[in-house]
């Protein structure tokens, strides 16, 4: 058995979660999940995410996003947060060009319908961060895909619904060695179903009765996947910050 290490013993909770090794597979990047969620599994409370997240782990959320080449969202949390282009303090801003990286990743929408408010700051905020993706399937409204192409660059990946491995093969022949998956539930199942979750980072807030929403929902018949925890950080408020990466030994 091992001791919760203190957020007193830490003086950059984010350090932990940037010195992780993360090696992409050849044909897709590496997928990384953030969540929060209740000490019940609930990942909302009357539809949005904010009344679960505590100031450290907001912070965690915005300075998390340092780490990808590539923030993945689904269509439904996009709608219901009103999604705007990823802003990154001046000092994180520094280490990615330091790094010879894009001064913010950009964020890629998954929508097979492209039933998308295109007014909502993600999209018509383009003097902020780098164009958006919209990742949709060839059965979406050629109507609304001319929508998107205004605001996005389109990928099409599948044919009567978003395939989740071409997207993020894709995704990889753009560059992206790092994709962070920010939701919702839908997306982090399917990933997770389909073997593609390589690390989930986990925020578990302490409270309960939230809606009836779990944090991940795993499409029927998917196989389970094994992960290892890399390490648990517990916050003065009680909040939990646990790390896990799958383990491919089984």
């Amino acid at each position: 058995m091992r001791r919760l290490q203190t957020a007193d013993d830490l003086t950059d909770l984010l350090e932990l979660y940037v010195k992780a090794e993360r090696l992409a597979p050849a044909s897709r990047p590496w997928v990384l999940g953030n969540m929060v969620g209740g000490l019940d599994g609930t990942a909302a409370v009357a539809g949005r995410v904010g009344a679960l997240s505590t100031p450290a782990d907001a912070r965690l959320f915005r300075e998390l996003r340092t780490v990808p080449d590539v923030v993945l969202v689904g269509a439904e949390t996009v709608r219901r947060e009103r999604y705007g282009p990823v802003r990154l303090d001046a000092a994180l801003e520094a280490s990615r060009l330091e790094a010879g990286r894009p001064v913010a990743p950009p964020i890629a929408v998954l929508s097979g319908s492209l039933d998308i408010d295109w007014s909502i700051p993600l999209f018509a905020d383009t003097d902020a961060g780098p164009r958006p993706l919209i990742i949709t399937c060839a059965s979406a409204p050629e109507a609304r895909r001319e929508e998107a192409r205004a605001v996005a660059e389109v990928v099409l990946a599948g044919d009567d619904s978003v395939d989740l491995g071409s997207a993020l093969h894709q995704l990889r022949e753009r560059g992206a060695e790092v994709v962070l998956c920010e939701g919702g539930p839908t997306l982090l199942g399917g990933l997770a179903g389909a073997g593609l979750l390589d690390e989930l980072c986990l925020t578990l807030t302490p409270l309960m009765g939230g809606d009836p929403l779990p944090l991940a929902l795993t499409p029927p018949g998917a196989e389970t996947s094994r992960f290892t925890l890399e390490h648990a950080v517990v916050d003065e408020d009680g909040t939990l910050f646990l790390r896990y990466e799958r383990d491919r030994a089984r």
